[in-house]
């Protein structure tokens, strides 16, 4: 290696202090893992100790609040497994190390037996959802079509369970339905107050969805007077509908009912849970 006139190489002085800064950068992160992908760490300091049976296999162990949807929560692995013994005799106490960060992770997902009752819940808080049927148009014969629609399971005091509409004959999805009555529909649980406040994407799926499939039929002369209480106290505007566009009301007979609010696919309620369970969100 040839060295310039004038310049002298660099000694090992130099490279042991710059090996010994790395080490001091690195060492304060000793201890620690990413726990899970839905956490992230925050600043603040903690001042809640880990429960002393927490085991690395057991996380991510959650701190449980029922009343709020964020949960702390400490790794294992971000405590040293010493730190509770006494140091050596004749040695100097070492200065303790900072707590480590709190981790913040929505709630778990509920047991199944909350399952029926998070169902009712999302049917009975949504005012509209996506109505999804097979297309008679002759452009697209036998291909998926949906339309939002306002629906209502009942008054406010009075859930059903069972999706309520006002439709016309000359919307799409209901000439579709004259055709093929089957249809599947989707109700978000971003449509309400509890995702956005909790600065859920709606696509999240810790934003719970429900899917009901059925056949939608139209409401018999005996209930009709029940489905504009169901609709009408739920959506005051359509009392003032043109009535040339000849609205009718119609209902979903339900047949299966599919509720996504975890990662990790959707649970199959049957209709006995659905329609014995009460309305309350888990």
């Amino acid at each position: 290696m040839s060295v310039s006139r004038g310049q002298r190489p660099a000694g090992p002085g130099i490279h042991l202090s710059w090996l010994l800064c790395c080490s001091a950068l690195l060492s304060s992160a000793a201890g620690y893992v990413i726990v899970s992908s839905v956490s992230w760490a925050v600043t603040n300091e903690v001042d809640e100790e880990l429960d002393s049976a927490s085991t690395e296999e057991a996380m991510p162990a959650l701190l449980e609040d029922s009343g709020s949807i964020w949960q702390r929560r400490f790794p294992a692995s971000a405590h040293k497994e010493d730190a509770h013994l006494p140091p050596p005799a004749g040695t100097a106490r070492a200065r303790p190390s900072p707590a480590p960060p709190g981790m913040f992770s929505y709630r778990r997902e509920s047991g199944r037996r909350l399952r029926p009752s998070t169902a009712r819940f999302l049917a009975h808080v949504s005012a509209w959802g996506c109505l999804a049927t097979v297309s008679a148009h002759e452009k697209i014969p036998g291909l998926p079509f949906g339309n939002c629609v306002p629906i209502s399971d009942g008054p406010l005091n009075n859930s059903t369970g069972i999706p309520y509409f006002y439709v016309t004959p000359k919307d799409p999805v209901v000439a579709n339905l004259m055709k093929n009555s089957m249809a599947s529909l989707l109700l978000p649980e971003s449509e309400g107050e509890f995702c956005r406040k909790n600065i859920v994407d709606p696509e999240d799926p810790r934003c719970a969805r429900l899917t009901l499939t059925g056949q939608m039929t139209a409401v018999s002369p005996e209930e009709v007077e029940f489905a504009k209480q169901a609709m009408f106290s739920r959506h005051p505007v359509m009392r003032k509908w043109p009535r040339q566009y000849e609205w009718f009301f119609m209902k979903m007979r339900i047949e299966h009912i599919w509720l996504q609010k975890w990662y990790g696919g959707v649970a199959d309620i049957s209709r006995e849970e659905y329609f014995k369970a009460v309305p309350r969100k888990a």
